[in-house]
C-alpha cells in the first residue's frame, strides 16, 4: 500500500546561471545532460542508501522484530509526515518548474526572490506543524496507531512485553522537529536541482543516516543491550537506546540541511526571505502546490493506513513493513528517482505540448526499468540471502528474517509498476498538472487499503515459525504479508490509470513494453547463475560475503543476457558518472 517515497537529491553539471541549457541537449534519447544528471543523482543516492542499510542493520541488530521496533518505526514515520507532505515531490512539482523557467529566461534576481518567499512560507508552516506535533503527540499516536491503546491491557495480562503507546509518544516529540528541518532541506534540493547541481542534495541524507548510526552504535555499545530475552533490565536499556536514536535523527536533520547551504548560497542571486504571496511565481506555485499536497496526503494516508491497520495486528508487523520498505525503495530511489529528478527541470523548460514528449518519456522509462526490473526479480529469488547478509545479527533472528523476506518479496511484484509510474508522473508535474496524480493516488489508497486489510487480518492467524518450520519464543505472524500484497496490486492499478490519463493528454504515447519484457526475461534467466553460486559456493563463505557474490554473479549474468536480447541502457548511466566526466 506504500507509494514510492524518495529523498530529494542532487548532482553536479553546469550551473544554468552561467550557461543556459541548449534545446538540443535536452532532446529525447537520454544521452544529454539529463543522462549525466540521473547518473550523478544515483551516485549521491547510493551513498545515502548504503548508509540507510547500515542504519537499518544497526537498528535491527539491537531491537529485532517486536514492539520496540514498531514504536520507533511508527514514530519516525509520524515525524516524517511534515517532510513528506511539504517537501520532496510536493515541493519539487510546485517550485522547480517556475524557478527553472526563470533561470532559463535569465531572470536570476527574480528567481532568488521567488526562492526566498517559498522558503519563508515553508519555514512558517513547518514551524507551526512542528509545534502541533510536539504538543499533540498523544493524539497523533492515537490517530495513527489506535491498536497501541490495547497494549496496556495486554502487558497486564502478560501477552505483550511492552506498552508501545507511551514509548511512541516520547519518540514523536523528538522526531517532529527533525521533520521540520528536513522540509528546509527539501527546499535546498529544489534550488540545486534547478541549477543542475544534483550530487550534494542527494548525498546530504548521508549526514542524517550517519548521525542516527552514531547515536545507536554509541548507545548500544555503552548500554550493552543483550541479544535475547525481555527482562525488565533489557526493556529499560532498549527504551534508552530508542531515545538515543531519536536524538540522533534530530541532529541529523540539522546536518542534512547545513551540508547543502554552501552550495545553495553559491548559486542563489537576489535571495530575500519573505512571507509574501505577491512575489512573482508564488501564486502559480501555490496553485500547483495544493493539488500536489492533496495527492501526497493521499500517499501518506496510504502509508499511515498500513500502520493504522498493522497496529491491530500482532506486535512486529509495523516494524517489519517499514524495514522491508528500506530495501523496496532502494531501486526506486537509486534509479527511478534519479531519472525523474533529472528530467523534471528539463521537461519544465520545454514547450508544454512538445512533440518530443512521448519519445523522451519512453527513454526515461527504459533507463529506469533497466535496473528496477532485475532488482525486483532478484529480491524475489535471493531476498532471503540478501536479508541474512545485511541484517542477520544480534536480536534479529531467523524467523524475523523470514518474515522480512516474505514481505519484501510480495512488495517486489509491484516494484516495476511503481518505477514506471514515477516517470509518467514527471511529465504531469512538468506540465503543471498535479491534480491527476493526486486523484489517482487517492484511488490507489482505497484499493490497496481494502485488499490489504482483508488479506492482513486473514493471514495474521498464522505464525511465521510454523510456516517455515522454525521455533521462536515470541511469535510473529503473517499479517504484514497481506498488507504488502495490497500495496503491490495498488501499484499496478496506479500505473494503468496514470498511463490512460497521460495518453489522453499527449495523444500518441508509446511505452517500451517489449523492451521491458526482454529485461524481465533476461533477469529471470539470470537466476540459475546466482542460484548455482548460492548452493555450491556461497554456503562455504561468511553470509555477507556469500550474498555479495551471489548478487554480483546474478547482476553480471543479467547485463550479458540483456545485451544479447538487444536491451542495453547501461551506457547512459555510465556516461554520466563522476569518474566518466571529461574535463
Amino acid at each position: 500500500m506504500y507509494h514510492t517515497r524518495g529523498r530529494t537529491a542532487e548532482t553536479e553539471i553546469r550551473p544554468i546561471a552561467t550557461e543556459p541549457a541548449r534545446p538540443e541537449a535536452a532532446s529525447g534519447g537520454g544521452r544529454g545532460p539529463t543522462s549525466g544528471g540521473a547518473s550523478r543523482i544515483a551516485a549521491g543516492i547510493l551513498a545515502s542508501r548504503v548508509l540507510g542499510l547500515v542504519r537499518e542493520a544497526v537498528l535491527l541488530r539491537y531491537l529485532g522484530a517486536g514492539p520496540h521496533l514498531d514504536a520507533f518505526k511508527q514514530a519516525l514515520r509520524s515525524g516524517n509526515l511534515i517532510q513528506n507532505l511539504l517537501g520532496e515531490q510536493t515541493l519539487s512539482a510546485a517550485f522547480i518548474p517556475g524557478y527553472s523557467r526563470m533561470l532559463e529566461e535569465e531572470r536570476e534576481e527574480e528567481a532568488g526572490r521567488f526562492a526566498g518567499a517559498v522558503f519563508g512560507l515553508l519555514l512558517a508552516v513547518a514551524g507551526v506543524l512542528t509545534l502541533i506535533g510536539v504538543l499533540g503527540a498523544p493524539l497523533i499516536v492515537t490517530i495513527f496507531n489506535p491498536g497501541y491503546l490495547r497494549d496496556a491491557a495486554a502487558v497486564a495480562a502478560g501477552e505483550l512485553s511492552v506498552d508501545r503507546f507511551p514509548l511512541a509518544v516520547r519518540l514523536v516529540r523528538w522526531l517532529f522537529p527533525m521533520a521540520g528541518l528536513l522540509v528546509l532541506s527539501a527546499w535546498s534540493v529544489g534550488v540545486l536541482n534547478s541549477h543542475r547541481r544534483f550530487f550534494v542534495a542527494y548525498f546530504a541524507p548521508v549526514a542524517w543516516n550517519a548521525a542516527i548510526i552514531a547515536a545507536l552504535w554509541l548507545a548500544g555499545s555503552h548500554l550493552a543491550v543483550p541479544t535475547g530475552g525481555s527482562s525488565a533490565t533489557t526493556l529499560a536499556l532498549l527504551e534508552r537506546l530508542l531515545v538515543a536514536g531519536a536524538v540522533g535523527a534530530l541532529v541529523g536533520g540539522a546536518l542534512q540541511f547545513l551540508v547543502q547551504l554552501p552550495s545553495v548560497v553559491a548559486v542563489l542571486r537576489g535571495f530575500r526571505l519573505s512571507l509574501s504571496t505577491r512575489v512573482s511565481g508564488v501564486r502559480q506555485a501555490l496553485a500547483a502546490f495544493w493539488p500536489m499536497l492533496a495527492g501526497r496526503g493521499a500517499v501518506q494516508l496510504s502509508g499511515h493506513l498500513d500502520g493504522f491497520i498493522a497496529s491491530f495486528l500482532a506486535a512486529g508487523a509495523q516494524g517489519i513493513l517499514l524495514s522491508a520498505l528500506t530495501l523496496y525503495l532502494l531501486p526506486l530511489s537509486l534509479f527511478g528517482l534519479a531519472v525523474a529528478a533529472a528530467e523534471l527541470p528539463e521537461m519544465s523548460r520545454e514547450e508544454r505540448d512538445s512533440p518530443r514528449a512521448s519519445e523522451r518519456l519512453s527513454s526515461t522509462v527504459r533507463r529506469s526499468a533497466f535496473l528496477v526490473v532485475p532488482t525486483a526479480v532478484g529480491y524475489i529469488a535471493f531476498g532471503l540471502l540478501i536479508i541474512a547478509g545485511i541484517f542477520g545479527h544480534g536480536r534479529f533472528g531467523p524467523v524475523d528474517r523470514w518474515l522480512l523476506y516474505l514481505v519484501l518479496a510480495t512488495y517486489s511484484f509491484g516494484l516495476p509498476a511503481s518505477g514506471i509510474t514515477r516517470q509518467l508522473n514527471t511529465l504531469f508535474y512538468a506540465r503543471g498538472e498535479t491534480r491527476v496524480p493526486a486523484r489517482v493516488g487517492v484511488e490507489r489508497v482505497l484499493l490497496s487499503a481494502g485488499i490489504g486489510a482483508v488479506l492482513a487480518f486473514g493471514l495474521d492467524q498464522y505464525e511465521v515459525a510454523g510456516v517455515v518450520g522454525l521455533e521462536q519464543d515470541e511469535p510473529l505472524y503473517l499479517g504484514a504479508v497481506g498488507l504488502a500484497a495490497g500495496g503491490a496490486l495498488g501499484a499496478w492499478y496506479e500505473l494503468f490509470r496514470i498511463r490512460r490519463r497521460l495518453a489522453e493528454r499527449i495523444g500518441s504515447l508509446r511505452l517500451p513494453g517489449s523492451e521491458i519484457l526482454r529485461m524481465g526475461g533476461a533477469a529471470v534467466l539470470s537466476i540459475p547463475a546466482g542460484a548455482a553460486v548460492w548452493f555450491w559456493v556461497a554456503r562455504m563463505l561468511p553470509t555477507w560475503l556469500g550474498a555479495s557474490l551471489v548478487v554480483a554473479v546474478y547482476a553480471g549474468a543479467y547485463l550479458v543476457l540483456a545485451r544479447g536480447f538487444g536491451v542495453s541502457e547501461l551506457g547512459p548511466w555510465l556516461d554520466g558518472m563522476p569518474w566518466r566526466r571529461k574535463g
